[in-house]
Order: structure tokens, then sequence, then C-alpha cells
């Protein structure tokens, strides 16, 4: 079962000693996600979790699945723990054992502990957890969360940093690629770690620490820095951090003139919705003009307590788009995408960018063809709302920066007309040039 708030907070006492959580090694890797967390993010070191009526999440279970769930694997917890941001990620799941005791692992699944060391830690919310109760192996959702000895299979193109990240980064964490924008990797901690993940070299170690330090010396970067005017937090989560922390974070970048826009990049309201909180998106809307970039994969991510979050967001006048990866027998099909798209429409989240999975080393089981991605767009354009139809990109490898895909809908092209093909497949000429009467 998932480790307890006890037990945590011996581990805690003991290992904080450490700039740096230990390297993972068996069971105890379950202690590297605790420690980089509660030592950077939150106050929880020094007090118990907030359990105020106002701060708590108050959405009912998403279905009959999670209240199952529940009640065969935390019937002793409370609706007001269970709510709580800080209680779900104090008890994720971070080792075989834990996760055994909830799903029944494949060889594939239980290779990955037995014979090898995952590259990535695993770590998975309760809440998220319940999203696999009663899964088979291949359930899309499952997929992109539980390890498998796949990770360790490595094919030509494959890179440990393959966008080049590095060789762009001017301090630990400050990533300067665009002339105008600067990526600020806060931490390096998420709830919920992606199997695909393209920073898997750096998330769930404490590589990144939110540090004050650290984070002086990025902001400092970027107030010496006058081109930069659109600054993305990532990580890691950033929504991860304590209130107070982003606060300052959030605080200090607005005190600096040419930054325009700040945006922050989550998944928290897909693995961890608890953390949308009243208090958290009061403090969010201090610093307008904010974006929101969220990371939704599958339908079955679109729960009623994914609804309440983003629905919290877009109150608060943060305009919300969604990054979406394609995975391989996860949501590379039309019906998949457009249920996914559709869902995001409702809770008020623009689909803005459809990915191809990057050639991160260990991903090649997640990867599918750029044929099939564009199949998927076409399956989506003019049938379904504009609206919901995302960019379809590479992000080029070696830092090459977001290449769009499209469909050819373009048949030839003349001097006096262009051929065009619409999404039934009819052709249509338009004019090619315009001419002016003389007298005009």
């Amino acid at each position: 079962m998932p480790q307890t708030a006890k037990n945590f907070k011996t581990i805690f006492y003991e290992q904080d000693k450490e700039d740096e959580p230990p390297s993972l090694k068996g069971e105890a890797s379950s202690v590297t996600p605790y420690q980089s967390y509660f030592k950077y993010h939150t106050d929880l070191s020094s007090s118990p979790p907030d359990t105020r009526p106002l701060t708590v999440f108050t959405q009912t279970p998403s279905d009959n699945k999670t209240r199952y769930f529940r009640e065969k694997f935390y019937s002793a917890t409370t609706d007001v723990q269970w709510d709580s941001w800080h209680w779900q990620v104090q008890n994720r799941i971070c080792t075989p054992k834990a996760l055994a005791g909830l799903i029944e692992l494949s060889p594939d699944e239980a290779g990955t502990f037995t014979q090898l060391k995952t590259k990535l830690p695993m770590g998975i919310t309760p809440y998220y957890a319940s999203l696999l109760f009663e899964s088979t192996p291949d359930h899309p959702v499952r997929r992109t969360v539980v390890p498998t000895v796949h990770e360790f299979f490595r094919v030509p193109g494959e890179e440990d940093d393959p966008l080049n990240e590095e060789s762009h980064t001017q301090l630990p964490g400050l990533v300067h690629r665009y002339p105008d924008r600067a990526l600020f990797l806060v931490s390096s901690f998420c709830a919920t770690y992606c199997r695909y993940c393209t920073r898997s070299r750096l998330v769930g170690r404490g590589k990144i620490a939110p540090s004050r330090a650290r984070l002086e010396k990025a902001i400092d970067y970027i107030r010496c820095t006058p081109a930069i005017r659109d600054v993305l937090l990532s990580g890691g989560d950033p929504l991860t951090l304590s209130d107070e922390k982003l606060d300052w974070i959030l605080s200090r970048l607005r005190e600096i003139p040419h930054v325009e826009i700040v945006r922050i990049g989550t998944k928290t309201p897909a693995v961890l919705p608890q953390r949308i909180t009243p208090e958290l998106v009061r403090m969010l809307r201090k610093y307008h003009p904010l974006w929101m970039s969220l990371h939704f994969t599958h339908p079955d991510e679109c729960t009623p307590e994914s609804y309440a979050a983003c629905e919290r967001l877009a109150d608060a006048g943060i305009p919300l788009g969604s990054q979406t990866v394609l995975l391989k027998g996860i949501n590379d099909n039309v019906p998949t995408m457009k249920s996914l798209m559709h869902h995001l429409m409702k809770m008020r989240v623009k689909p803005y960018y459809l990915y191809q999975c990057d050639p991160v080393a260990g991903s090649s089981h997640f990867r599918t063809s750029v044929a099939r991605g564009l199949e998927v767009i076409r399956g989506l354009r003019g049938h379904t709302s504009g609206y919901a139809v995302p960019s379809y990109v590479i992000d080029a490898p070696g830092g090459g920066g977001k290449i769009p895909l499209l469909p050819n809908y373009v048949v030839d092209t003349t001097d006096t007309e262009v051929v065009l093909q619409n999404y039934e497949g009819r052709q249509f000429r338009y004019p090619n040039t315009v001419e002016v009467p003389e007298n005009a």
C-alpha cells in the first residue's frame, strides 16, 4: 500500500540533511520524490497537511470506478484527505510493491523492477491510480504512467536530450533558445511521471531543485536580457510548488518591465486536480496576463474532477491551451483524438498543439509515424469545429524548434489558379492572380 504520512515524516527527517535526494536503489526509490518535493516545495515538513474545508477540492468521485477503488484500497481515507493535494502527493505510488497491491503487473511491467533499474522514477497519485482500476496492461492511461521493459530499448535517432536543450541552457534550469522567450525550469518534480517524458534525463531525481539561490540567478538572467518578453514556467511541474513559492516567483517576474507574458506548463488538472484550489487561483489571477498550457493525453483523463479544475482556472481569467502528445496505441486514432478534443473544448481548454512524440531514449514503443499523425489531423479538419483542431507539430531534433505539419490540401498551383481539395476529397479552384483594371 502507499506510504503513510507517518512513515513519510520519519523518512523526511532522516533524509533532510541532503541538498539532493539520494540515487535510486530498489525500494528506496520511494524516498527520492518525497524528499525532493517536501524539502523545497511546501511547508509540510514542519506542519501537517492543510485540511481546512475552504482549501479542499470538494468534487465527488468521478464515477463508480473511482468509488470502488477507494472502497477497496483506501477505505480508511476520509474525503478531506482524498480531496487534499498534499495528501495525494504524500501517498503517491512510487514502488513496485505498492503498485502490485493495486493492479496485477504484467511480465513487461514487473520485469522493469526485477531485472533493471528504471531511468525515470515512477510516481502515480492515488487519484490518477483510480483511473487504472481493474485495467489491463494495454489500457491507454496505464501505459503512460506504468514503466515497462520497453523503456530500455534504445533505437537509432533517440537521444537523452533530443531537443538539445542543454546547449541552450544559460544557467541551471534556464533555457534560452528563441530570441524573445525563455524556458524557466522551476523544479524537476512531477506529481505523476509520464513514461515518454522529454526531460526524463532531469525529472524525478532532484536535479533541478527550486532553491531560492538558483531561482534568483535565473530571474536575474531574465532581468538582464531585455529581449525576453515571454517566460514559460515548466519543469517538472510548476504547480507542485507551494502557493507561497509560486507567488514569489511570479511576483519577481512581474517586476521585470520587459516581461509581457508569463505561461505555466502543467499536468496537474489531469493527474492532481485537487491542486487547483480557490487559494491557488486567487493568487494566480494577480499576475495577468497569465496563460496556462495543460497536458491531457486521453479522454479517460477528462473526469468531473478535471472538468472542475479547468473551470476554476478559466473562471479566474486564465486562457487555457492543451498540449497533447501523439502516442501509439493510446490516442493515435481519429475517434479517440476527436473525443479528447471535444472534452477539452467543453472544459474551456483550446486544443493548441498535437506533438509528434519526441525521440527521447526509450520511447520507440510510444512513437507513431508522421503519416498516422497527418491522418488524425485529416480526420479532424472539417469533421469537427475548427477550434477543436490542434496544430500538429514536430519539435525538431537538435533544437530546431516547432515545425507545423499539415495534410496536403493543395493539389496544384499555376500562375492563374490554385487547385484545392477539401476534407471531403472534393476539388475547388481558387484564382491565383488578381487583375487590376488600368483605370482603377
